[in-house]
């Protein structure tokens, strides 16, 4: 017995420096593992959010041929599509993982998992983004302009949080630290010493700026929870032509330490600027360069192509046919940049050549001018350039709000455009075109008015607006300014089942348009003396075009010839780059 007492006493005495010796190795460090996500078709690749358990993905993707939101197990990759997200875009969680936040044209929603129904919170004209911390205020980004705002996530008025400095036009990307106090945000403008990443409060401090530079997605990632009492609290991460880089914070010291450290390469650079990444500790998403491509088809009035505009590419987008119907303007995006082409079926040629992006174009009647909307490091103006190649751009109308110009009047004196408005949301505004340019305001209600089209008469407006609570299309009079309306005013509901980007056939007896589903709709239209008389939309075919039917931020993505034939930026079959998710992943700075 003695004998054993005293071997378990020598096992006892051995062990003691074994475990402490066991205590200061630290555990092996789990390796990175890489998983692709594959989801349903989508021209919306870079919205999607992780919950912060980890547990789920959220993602916009089509649903047939309208977009909705999808949820996504990470545990079991079961898949569903969420009730009531229709045209929902930008999603955001929040803190207990139970809801999301997201938008539709005009709004800002909020669904409760496991609800049928979504509650609408605030107003949110072209928003892009969201972020809710747990006290249930939710800080965003009503507009591609201005500030941001703060309102309750159980619904109520909104507020300013943020205040434009002379420099900016725009807030975006708000993403709240831990505590739920401050949060980081992106500030874009067109001068350099105002732009960047800034830290902001809710308590209305004045932001401050952590670094100059230029983003097109942005989001914090806590620290993990065992260095919580590290000075340092966590790393800011965004995307810059097409990289992704993180770099330390400091939030005490409000400051970022180190230097950035590119992460990963060709991500999915969307150019209007929504998301593109999304982080939580030990988990990192984003998505590589989009494989889908798309294609200019063109359609004869029973839907069936009758041939090819340019190569597939995903990269063209808002086609208008001249007048003459012998060339195509498209705004095409190269090396992070975007610029009007002219096509003529034989050749490309590039027709604007600056560092501004220039989108929505519109030719003069004669064809001898060509309008569009032209942002460089600030918001999009009103700009016109001679369709020869000849002459310098010139502006016809600046302003900080966003302005794009959507029809120009046979006659050639006015050109119709859209302009956000913090408080009207986007309303419909006309400048003139000869002599001294002046803008007015055409039509200006707390709804959404957009996409806004001349019949080729000029006695009347096409337009899109949401006052029923979905977009419809609309007919009214026009009146010149400073003239005298010769009859009473008058508007007409031209769609029944909701529609979007409405424009006339050449000779004004129809109105074409697209109803949700994206199929293309015509209705018969009667004039009359003095008003006219819409008839019963039909549909003429249906289509895959880009944006679908509930989408218009990107702008219309198709156009009608003098000969009847419809230019149809269509998606084609193809795989979409699946959303790339690293477990186990640590920010370099802990590598």
């Amino acid at each position: 017995m003695a004998a054993r007492a005293v071997a378990a006493a020598l096992i006892a005495a051995m062990a003691v420096p074994t475990l402490r010796y066991l205590r200061q190795v630290p555990p092996p460090v789990p390796p990175e593992v890489h998983v692709d996500i594959t989801t349903p078709a989508t021209d919306r690749p870079s919205e999607f959010a992780l919950s912060p358990d980890g547990q789920q993905i959220v993602f916009a993707a089509a649903d047939g041929r309208v977009s909705r939101l999808w949820l996504r197990s990470l545990a079991t990759a079961a898949v569903q599509a969420l009730p009531d997200t229709e045209g929902g875009r930008s999603p955001f969680w929040s803190p207990d993982s139970r809801s999301i936040g997201f938008f539709t044209p005009g709004e800002l929603k909020r669904l409760d998992l496991g609800d049928q129904a979504a509650q609408v919170l605030g107003r949110a004209v072209d928003s892009q983004s969201g972020t809710w911390n747990s006290d249930g205020i939710i800080v965003f980004a009503p507009n591609t302009t201005g500030f941001l705002m703060r309102v309750l996530a159980s619904g109520g008025a909104s507020a300013a949080v943020t205040t434009l400095v002379s420099g900016q036009v725009a807030h975006r990307f708000p993403t709240f630290l831990p505590g739920g106090r401050r949060f980081v945000f992106y500030a874009s403008g067109p001068e350099e010493s105002s732009t960047g990443i800034y830290l902001g409060a809710l308590d209305g401090r004045a932001p401050v700026r952590l670094v100059s530079t230029l983003a097109t997605a942005l989001t914090y990632l806590p620290a993990p929870a065992s260095t919580a009492g590290a000075t340092t609290t966590g790393w800011v991460l965004w995307v810059r032509a097409a990289a992704l880089v993180a770099q330390r914070l400091d939030a005490e010291a409000a400051a970022l330490v180190g230097e950035p450290v590119t992460i990963a390469n060709g991500l999915n650079v969307d150019l209007l600027a929504r998301s593109g990444v999304a982080a939580i500790p030990g988990l990192l998403a984003y998505r590589p360069e989009a494989q889908r491509q798309a294609q200019m088809i063109w359609m004869d009035r029973s839907g069936a192509a009758r041939g090819t505009l340019g190569d597939p590419d995903a990269s063209l987008t808002n086609p208008r046919i001249s007048p003459d119907g012998r060339r195509v303007v498209v705004s095409r995006t190269a090396q992070g940049n975007q610029d009007l082409w002219l096509l003529d079926g034989v050749r490309a040629s590039r027709f604007t050549f600056d560092a501004a992006f220039e989108r929505w174009p519109v030719w003069a009647p004669d064809g001898a001018r060509m309008a569009f909307g032209s942002r460089g490091a600030g918001t999009f103006d009103v700009h016109q350039k001679v369709t020869s190649g000849a002459g310098n751009v010139q502006v016809v109308v600046a302003s900080d709000e966003t302005k794009l110009p959507t029809s120009w009047s046979a006659d050639g004196r006015f050109l119709l455009y859209q302009r956000t408005d913090l408080q009207t949301q986007s309303d419909l505004w006309v400048t003139t075109m000869t002599g001294t340019q002046e803008s007015s305001v055409i039509l200006k209600t707390p709804f959404i008015e957009r996409s806004g089209a001349f019949s080729p008469d000029g006695r009347w407006i096409a337009y899109q607006s949401n006052e029923s609570g979905r977009n419809e299309v609309y007919v009214r009079t026009f009146v010149p300014p400073g003239a005298t309306a010769s009859a009473p005013m008058g508007q007409w509901q031209v769609s029944t089942t909701g529609g979007i980007m409405p424009t006339w056939r050449p000779d004004g007896k129809e109105l074409y348009y697209l109803n949700p589903e994206g199929a293309l709709m015509a209705a018969p239209i009667a004039v009359r003396p003095s008003s006219l008389d819409p008839g019963t939309p039909v549909v003429l075919f249906p289509t895959r075009i880009v944006g679908g039917g509930v989408d218009a931020q990107q702008g219309r993505q198709y156009d009608v010839a003098p000969d009847g034939r419809f230019l149809i930026n269509t998606l084609l079959d193809g795989a979409d780059a699946p959303i790339r998710l690293i477990l186990n992943w640590r920010p370099p700075a802990t590598k």
